[in-house]
């Protein structure tokens, strides 16, 4: 099987984005895995690479048909407005989302056309995407409507590596994401937790290779203290656990997340559902900030991203970290190898 084609989209222009996808470039790892091409604007890159001063080519090309990847040439498709290329370091800016946006959907849509074999994403901002006009929470739910999809979720995975004893890693998949805390009650449901438990049994079976093993979170302290502290565990969650153990997944729960992200660890588990966003990010940031992993599930298309975001604080002072985006263009790699052995 060849390297798979990826399109790596520049995410948002003022932040790290174009300077982590340059940072990495020149990695015999990033060309050993796979064939990477950017989505993206060429001037932006050019810029990137005077910031890390390295020797690379930006060779701008008309399709991903015509990228050739080497450790010293990158192909970028031009698919955003020129203005882009005006935008400052580190603020929110209506022309970066908009560089930002069209460039998932040029890469989308060459996944769903099947000119790319996968999608790897970095971090464009939520305020300046809405400054441009397009009212999304973030890539998961725009890449869900790009696809036509409503069963969907996001799932932070780490690799395998020293801080877990599993040999598949750990994917922590989130039932709500991207609203705020109070809007978490209205939206948790058995049949959405249900549905991310079976995500998760889908996405990790490909991973592992087997059937996964899969703990569910509790939402309240202490699994709720038998109802003292809420009855969201009895009410919601088991009855979920139980719809999954009938239709023949491996999961248990609802657990205490303080105690079920020590058991994950320690490899009792292939994945976590957690209940809410911070409950899932936090506890696996804490395992390995910089080797994380964001993956769509749910989609028709590979899709995986930084585990981190723009970092306006840091864009364009060459203090960006590139290990999260090596990471996700090997998991990319390896969903587009396991998918096409079923």
């Amino acid at each position: 099987m060849s390297k798979p084609l990826i399109a790596l989209t520049m995410g948002d222009a003022a932040g790290v984005g174009p300077e982590v996808i340059v940072g990495c470039w020149p990695s015999h790892e990033v060309h050993d895995l796979c064939r990477p091409l950017v989505v993206g604007h060429p001037e932006v890159i050019r810029r990137a690479v005077a910031l890390w001063n390295l020797p690379l080519e930006v060779v701008e090309v008309s399709s991903p048909e015509a990228a050739h990847p080497t450790r010293t040439s990158i192909p970028v498709v031009n698919v955003c407005r020129d203005d882009v290329a005006d935008v400052p370091a580190g603020v929110v800016d209506a022309r970066a989302g908009q560089a930002a946006y069209d460039c998932l959907v040029a890469g989308a849509n060459w996944a769903l056309e099947k000119r790319v074999d996968a999608v790897t994403t970095a971090p464009l901002h939520k305020a300046a995407l809405h400054a441009a006009g397009h009212r999304y929470p973030g890539h998961t739910e725009l890449l869900a409507e790009l696809c036509g999809v409503t069963d969907f979720a996001m799932m932070l995975y780490l690799g395998p590596q020293a801080s877990l004893k599993g040999e598949s890693g750990l994917g922590v998949i989130h039932t709500t994401l991207h609203m705020a805390l109070r809007d978490v009650f209205v939206h948790l449901t058995t049949t959405a937790v249900f549905e991310k438990i079976r995500l998760a049994h889908e996405v990790m079976r490909h991973i592992k290779g087997a059937i996964p093993k899969i703990g569910v979170a509790a939402l309240n302290p202490h699994g709720g203290e038998q109802g003292l502290f809420g009855d969201e565990e009895t009410t919601i969650i088991a009855p979920a656990v139980a719809m999954a153990q009938e239709a023949g997944y491996e999961a248990q729960g609802p657990f205490p997340t303080d105690t079920l992200m020590v058991r994950a660890r320690d490899g009792e588990f292939d994945a976590v559902v957690a209940m809410y966003h911070d409950q899932g990010h936090i506890a696996l940031k804490l395992l390995g900030l910089h080797r994380a992993v964001n993956v769509t599930l749910g989609l028709p298309i590979v899709r995986t991203s930084v585990a981190h975001g723009t970092a306006f604080d840091l864009a364009w002072q060459r203090r960006a970290e590139t290990s999260s985006m090596v990471e996700a263009l090997r998991c990319a790699a390896l969903l587009v190898e396991r998918r096409a052995n079923g």
